[in-house]
C-alpha cells in the first residue's frame, strides 16, 4: 500500500469513492468517466456528485440508456490513450455489455499482440438485502470469472474503496469494480490525498488462530460479525477479505489455512460456478495434507432474488451461516 501523505478522517464508502475519482482527475487529464446520469445528478447514488461542475461534461460524460455504448466507448477511448471511468447503474445490467467487456476489453492486449492496451475501469452497483428483487440486487462476480485479461475487485471498506479504486484506473487491465450496495452508507477511516492499495492482495482484516474465514465484499462485514460470535465460545477465526476477487490472492489464503487447518469459505452470490467454488477447491487442492476438515462453504440459496425482504433474508447468507458453518468445521455442537 502506498503511504498516505495526510492524516486519515471518518468518511463514506461513498465519499472515499467519489475522492478516488477526484484525485486521479486532478492528476491524469486523460482519465474521464462516462455513464447515465452521472453528470448534474451525481449518479444514482451520488458517487460522481460535484465532479460535474468542477470538470465539465467533455470530463463528466452523460450517456444514453445504452450500457453497450457505454462500454464500447470507453474501449475505443482506451485505445487511443484515454483512461474511461464507467458506471454501469446496476451490476444486473452487465449483460447489456457482456460482449464488450469480455470479447473485446479483455482480449484486446492480447489480439493485437500488445500494441493496444485496455486502461478501463467499470464501476457497478451489485449485492441484495434492500428489497430491489430479482434484476436490482445479484452478485454477478461468477459471471466473469472465467474470462481471462480481466481485472475484479470488491472492496469491503472506505479506505479500501479509496486505495483500490486509485489502483485499478492505473492499472493497464480492464477492471470491474464491484461496490455493494449494502456498503455505500459505512463509514470508515480514510486518509487524505492520494494512496492506493495494491490489487490482487488480500488482507488479514482479523488475526485468529482456529480456522480460517475467507469472505468479500458485504460478506467481509458478515463474517467479522461471525468472529466475533465464535470469540465468546473460545474460538479465534481468522478473516481474510479477498478484495480483488480475480485473480484472487492465493499466497495469504493458503498460508492462513495452512497454519489454521480449516477454512470456510463465505460469498453471496449461489454456491454453483462462484467465487466461492473455486477458493474451496484450490484450499482443497493445494492445502489437503493440512486440512483436519472438509472446507465448509457458505452461498446464497440457489433461487433469483425476491422483492419480499422476509424472503430475500431467507436466501442470502449471512454472519449466522457463517457461525453454524465454523461450528460444523471444527466439530462443535451449538451451545443450549
Amino acid at each position: 500500500m502506498t503511504a498516505p501523505t495526510a492524516p486519515a478522517r471518518t468518511r463514506t464508502f461513498v465519499q472515499a469513492l467519489t475522492e478516488a475519482l477526484e484525485v486521479t482527475m486532478a492528476e491524469d487529464e486523460n482519465v474521464y468517466l462516462l455513464g447515465e446520469d452521472i453528470g448534474k445528478m451525481g449518479g444514482d447514488f451520488g458517487v460522481t456528485r460535484g465532479l460535474f461542475e468542477k470538470y465539465g461534461a467533455e470530463r463528466v460524460r452523460d450517456t444514453p440508456l445504452s450500457e453497450a455504448a457505454i462500454i464500447g466507448t470507453a474501449v475505443g477511448s482506451a485505445m487511443v490513450g484515454m483512461r474511461p471511468v464507467a458506471e454501469i447503474m446496476f451490476a444486473d445490467f452487465l449483460g447489456e455489455c457482456y460482449d464488450q467487456l469480455v470479447n473485446n476489453a479483455a482480449k484486446l492486449h492480447y489480439m493485437f499482440d500488445g500494441q493496444f492496451k485496455a486502461p478501463i475501469v467499470v464501476r457497478t452497483a451489485c449485492g441484495g438485502g434492500f428489497g430491489g428483487g430479482p434484476h436490482h440486487s445479484q452478485s454477478v462476480e461468477g459471471w466473469f470469472l472465467n474470462v481471462p485479461g480481466l481485472v475484479i475487485v470488491g472492496p469491503a471498506t472506505p479506505a479500501d474503496a479509496k486505495g483500490l479504486l486509485v489502483a485499478s484506473i492505473e492499472d493497464d487491465n480492464p477492471v470491474l469494480f464491484l461496490e455493494h450496495k449494502a456498503l455505500y452508507r459505512v463509514k470508515g477511516s480514510v486518509p487524505e490525498g492520494k494512496y492506493t492499495v495494491p490489487l490482487r492482495q488480500a488482507a488479514v482484516a482479523r488475526p485468529g488462530r482456529d480456522l480460517t474465514i475467507v469472505a468479500y465484499l458485504k460478506m467481509t462485514h458478515e463474517a467479522l460479525a461471525a468472529a466475533e460470535v465464535l470469540a465468546k465460545e473460545g474460538i479465534e477465526a481468522e478473516v481474510i477479505d479477498l478484495r480483488t476477487l480475480r485473480p484472487w490472492d492465493t499466497d495469504t489464503v493458503l498460508g492462513s489455512v495452512r497454519r489454521t487447518g480449516r477454512a470456510v469459505v463465505a460469498s453471496e452470490a449461489p454456491r454453483m460456478g462462484g467465487l466461492g467454488a473455486d477458493v474451496s477447491a484450490t484450499i482443497a487442492e493445494e492445502c489437503w495434507a493440512d486440512l483436519k476438515a472438509p472446507v465448509g462453504r457458505v452461498g446464497a440459496l440457489d433461487t433469483p432474488i425476491p422483492f419480499s425482504l422476509v424472503l430475500e433474508k431467507l436466501i442470502l447468507p449471512g454472519k449466522d451461516q457463517i457461525v453454524q458453518a465454523a461450528r460444523q468445521v471444527l466439530g462443535v455442537r451449538p451451545a443450549a
